[in-house]
């Protein structure tokens, strides 16, 4: 039965009704026409510039040839060109490609290749990077710049101020469903090669409003935006406190004093950071010569925050710390602990299920579990993504019992929580114990001079796997390996206690923060083995 049928002869209420990415915007811009959007140092940006620049890029993109549901690219950097590119791109009905611009000429090709994309807009900066550009000349790839360093004209590229000049300021007519492909996020590959999540619009205006309600955003909210626009993280922020009239300070990646110098200058109420963040703020020098009283709100993301560093975060910073979970196959966010449990319990609680999706506890047969019980952490709701671009196996695996399936370890304890325990790839199974690698780095991070840890099973001839830990030292600290050890000891039982500990100047990272475990896995993969050869 077709939906006119379906309707009684009545058809649906298309445009009128539509649910689009790009409609938060113009929708705001008519609410808010001359309230700051955007802020990037000293530079402001109205909602009314926002969405004009936006249908210019949209009537450029149009122009140019580029159809409804064709790919294009972004290779950015935050900036306030990246912003109105953005939502030209959803005016146009093409399917955004974020590139990851911290990942190598290689990764970036597979991924271009893979999504089959031919177009791309790109930071003049990042295109000056020999071997990038060696890349995109090779796949022909068409491409325009924002010009940030100066060097756009000079490197024979198009730039984007330029082009959408004298274009038209009317969003072009596209016909856009609600089910319509709106972008393909790669994942960050920590485990295994980057898979392209598939979204549709729906799926990331059902994230957003969520957001705005979970987090009871309003017209009045101004956000820190040093989270990478090219991550569902970054996006989703943005997209959130656009659609309530509020704003973002756009950053170029984390330094603790523009951060500070952008709560105090454009009177932010939401700081958004990893624990990391946190804790370069709470110990920088000249934190007290800036006016941080009108947080309202501290949002952790990644990963749960240690007691110490989040009581002193309570104490010194924000009243309201909340965490916010999700990955980048559920449009996030998908669960939230709220603000006054944070000093109830502490440890990897990511708290309660968001009202756009269910949140529940599977075993390996598709059975939901009761509270208390461990299994894999599913969801399911219209955040969820439409697939994985190309790859029907990969799809099919991860929504099996017609549940989203995250590889996440977790319980749902008696209070509705989440309580995570670790990756089901992530948990080690040595010497027929089972070991969850986040107890240990739980336990590291609590030694006084570790500042990031990473926990891994690498293959042993006895044990199966060993406990194989990897520490980075906080600035100015002193710890060897023995002490550290001797640490564990006093804290963990006895299979727990790592049979490795390497001490690393700089952890494998993506850009968003997350460990890269997959390459400690490979670098480190045979050391055993070599130790017992020799």
């Amino acid at each position: 039965m077709d939906n006119l049928e379906a309707t009684g002869g009545v058809p649906g209420p298309g445009r009128i009704g539509r649910v689009a990415v790009g409609d938060l915007l113009k929708r705001a811009a008519r609410r808010f026409p001359d309230r700051i959007a955007l802020t990037d140092g000293a530079r402001r940006v109205t909602f009314t510039e926002l969405e004009r620049d936006a249908n210019r890029f949209a009537n450029y993109l149009v122009a140019r040839g580029l159809k409804p549901g064709e790919k294009i690219s972004t290779i950015c950097n935050n900036s306030v060109e990246f912003v109105k590119a953005l939502f030209g791109i959803h005016r146009a009905g093409l399917v955004w490609v974020p590139i990851n611009t911290m990942l190598g000429p290689a990764d970036m090709d597979y991924i271009l290749n893979h999504a089959g994309v031919r177009f791309a807009l790109i930071d003049d900066n990042l295109h000056a990077q020999p071997e990038r550009r060696e890349a995109l000349q090779k796949r022909g790839m068409e491409l325009i710049a924002v010009d940030l360093a100066g060097t756009a004209k000079t490197a024979g590229l198009e730039e984007f101020n330029s082009l959408i000049q004298g274009r038209s300021e009317i969003e072009p007519e596209i016909e856009i469903n609600d089910r319509d492909l709106a972008m393909i996020i790669y994942t960050s590959g920590t485990t295994s090669r980057p898979k392209g999540a598939m979204h549709c619009h729906l799926a990331v205006v059902m994230a957003v409003m969520s957001n705005c309600i979970e987090m009871g955003l309003s017209r009045n909210d101004g956000i820190t935006g040093q989270f990478p626009l090219f991550h569902c993280a970054g996006h989703v922020l943005l997209l959130s406190y656009l659609a309530v009239g509020g704003r973002m300070a756009l950053m170029r990646g984390f330094d603790p004093v523009i951060c500070m110098e952008a709560i105090q200058r454009d009177k932010l109420t939401v700081f958004v950071g990893l624990s990391l963040m946190y804790q370069a703020i709470l110990d920088h020098p000249r934190r007290k010569e800036f006016d941080l009283s009108g947080l309202r709100t501290c949002i952790y993301t990644m990963a749960p925050m240690s007691k110490p560093l989040l009581e002193r975060g309570i104490a010194e910073l924000c009243a309201n710390f909340v965490l916010t979970s999700g990955q980048t196959e559920m449009y996030p966010a998908t669960t939230m602990s709220r603000p006054e449990v944070q000093l109830n319990r502490f440890g990897n609680y990511w708290g309660e299920s968001l009202i756009v999706n269910e949140t529940a506890i599977m075993d390996d047969n598709g059975n939901l579990l009761p509270r208390g019980q461990v299994g894999e952490l599913v969801h399911r709701g219209p955040n969820v993504m439409m697939g994985y671009y190309k790859d029907p196996k990969s799809t099919e695996e991860a929504r099996k019992f017609g549940w989203h399936h995250t590889g996440d370890l977790a319980l749902i304890d008696e209070n509705g929580e989440v309580l995570f325990l670790d990756r089901k790839k992530d948990m080690i199974k040595s010497g027929g114990e089972n070991v969850a690698s986040v107890k240990i780095e739980e336990t590291l991070l609590a030694h006084p001079a570790v500042q990031n840890a990473a926990v891994v099973g690498l293959p042993h001839p006895q044990w199966g796997e060993a406990v194989s830990a990897f520490v980075k030292l906080k600035p100015g600290a002193s710890a060897d390996a023995a002490s550290i050890l001797d640490h564990c000891r006093k804290h963990l039982g006895g299979f727990q206690v790592p049979k490795l500990v390497r001490i690393l100047e700089e952890m494998p990272m993506t850009a968003t923060g997350k460990l890269r475990k997959v390459e400690l896995r490979q670098n480190f993969g045979e050391h055993f083995n070599e130790k017992k050869s020799a």
